[in-house]
Order: structure tokens, then C-alpha cells, then sequence
């Protein structure tokens, strides 16, 4: 019976020998197809490199599925979307007042440079140049301007600021987008200097506002009195000239006062006249 089994046992082991050899192939397979497919994630660009040499002949790969030789070649996924970088700065002014100024960066890595950033910086590249770049350019632009002239012309400490780091950056292939000053601030001793000023200039203004106020009153007041006193003349002008009017018509005419008289009359007579009283209208009598 045994030299009857023996085919048998040899049988059974040649087909679990080369059921293992075909796992074996397809394992070898699947690794093979995993190290030649990369993919590059969205918003990002794909590093190509060969034996761990970064290939700067060909453009970076774009987002999605790409074949490379396995083994041989790897993918470095860098991120191309805008970023944030946020520094605080301790500095001196022209003047030697300490300020701190927090600089806001907006920045991307070109998208069709990645390649050559990687070679030359890595992925570290804000530790590396982005923090280096912005704290220099700070101390430096706060340099050139005194503690009041960085309030006053914010604006073109802003522009000088985001120029140097714009200038720095772009010699890395990092493109900025926006560039913010988001806070100055200065020591206590000089904050409150600030405020003393600034509330004396106010309280300055405030009195020679009030000053032109009391001027511009008084002459209102004059033109007043003027106008009051020109109508003061012009109403004894006037009854001058009526005085004169009447001793003129009384001169021609001697009934002339009592037709005043009359028109000043409202027709009412006196209740009581006395005896050898004088009547309040005197009538003419023709002779």
C-alpha cells in the first residue's frame, strides 16, 4: 500500500509548492504596481525624483495618477496653495523706541518650480527662508522711520515692507500674494507720550475752533448793532422829515393840524365836554 500512496504525497506537495510560488509572484506583482504608481494630491505639485536625485529636466507632476519606474523613482507631493505665515517682531525705530510689529504673509510655492525649491531649500523652506526673510526685512524697513512716522505713514512702511520680502522670496521660486501689517505696537512709556500729544493737539484745536466761533459771533453781533443803528437813523430821519412836512403844510394851510386831527379820530366823542370847553376838532367855517 505505501508505494501506491508515495505518487500521491509528491502530487499534493507540487501543487501547494506552486500554489505559494503563484502567491509569491502576485505579491511581487502588487509591489511592483504600488512603487510604480504615484499620485499627486490636489493643490499640489509631485517632486520627481530618480534614486533620490531630484529630476530638474521635466516640469513637476501635475495632480492625480502618474506611472514612474519602480524602485528607481519616488514622488515628493509639495502643497502649491496659499499659506499663511504669521511673525512677531522686536525691532528699533529711527529714534530708538522698541517696537513690535506682526507681519502677516500670504505665500505659495510656483507651481512649475517646485522642483528646483526642493533641491535647494527642501520642504522646510519657512523655517529656512520665509522667518529669516520677513524678521530682517522688518528691522531693517522699521530702521529708516521714526516711532511717529510709522503711524503716520503706516502705508508706506507697509509698501516698503512687502517689497523686500516680495524681492527675497521671489529669488526662491515663493511667489507672495498679500503682505500685512497687522499690529504696531511701542513700549508703554512712549504709548502714553503718544496719547499726551495727541489729546493736547485736540484740546488745541478745540480752542482755536471755540476761538474762530467767538470771532465770527462778534461780527454777527457788529452787523448787528449796525443794522439796529442804521434803522434808528433812518427812523429819525424819517420823522424828521415828516416834522418838517407838517410845519410846511401848516405854513400854507392852518386847517392842516385839524384834518390830522381827524384822520387820528376814531369817531368817538368825549363823554362830558366842559363849559367853555375846547372841542376836540375845530370845523371850519368858510367866511
Amino acid at each position: 500500500m505505501s508505494k501506491y500512496q508515495q505518487p500521491k504525497i509528491d502530487v499534493n506537495f507540487g501543487k501547494a509548492k506552486g500554489i505559494v510560488i503563484g502567491i509569491i509572484l502576485l505579491i511581487i506583482i502588487g509591489v511592483v504596481v504600488a512603487s510604480s504608481a504615484q499620485i499627486v494630491d490636489s493643490g499640489n505639485r509631485g517632486v520627481l525624483l530618480h534614486w533620490n536625485a531630484v529630476d530638474t529636466q521635466s516640469p513637476p507632476l501635475e495632480e492625480g495618477l502618474h506611472f514612474v519606474v519602480p524602485f528607481q523613482d519616488s514622488v515628493v507631493n509639495m502643497e502649491v496653495r496659499t499659506l499663511k505665515f504669521v511673525k512677531s517682531t522686536s525691532s528699533a525705530s529711527k529714534d530708538l523706541q522698541t517696537v513690535s510689529t506682526e507681519v502677516t504673509v500670504n505665500y505659495r510655492p510656483s507651481p512649475n518650480s517646485v522642483n528646483t525649491l526642493y533641491k535647494e531649500v527642501g520642504l522646510e523652506y519657512e523655517s529656512r527662508v520665509i522667518q529669516p526673510a520677513v524678521e530682517e526685512v522688518v528691522k531693517q524697513v522699521t530702521a529708516n522711520y521714526n516711532a511717529a512716522e510709522l503711524i503716520t505713514k503706516r502705508p508706506q512702511v507697509k509698501a516698503d515692507i512687502e517689497q523686500e520680502i516680495t524681492t527675497r522670496l521671489n529669488v526662491y521660486n515663493i511667489i507672495t500674494d498679500v503682505i500685512s501689517i497687522t499690529d504696531f505696537q511701542f513700549s508703554q512709556l512712549f504709548a502714553q507720550a503718544i496719547e499726551s500729544k495727541v489729546e493736547a493737539e485736540q484740546k488745541a484745536q478745540k480752542a482755536e475752533n471755540d476761538l474762530i466761533r467767538i470771532e465770527v459771533e462778534a461780527r454777527q453781533l457788529e452787523a448787528q448793532a449796525e443794522g439796529l443803528a442804521a434803522a434808528n437813523i433812518a427812523e429819525a430821519s424819517g420823522e424828521a422829515r415828516a416834522i418838517e412836512i407838517i410845519n410846511e403844510a401848516l405854513a400854507q394851510n392852518p386847517f392842516y393840524l385839524e384834518w390830522l386831527k381827524t384822520q387820528a379820530w376814531d369817531g368817538k366823542l368825549p363823554l362830558v365836554v366842559g363849559e367853555g370847553g375846547t372841542p376836540f376838532i375845530q370845523i371850519p367855517v368858510e367866511p
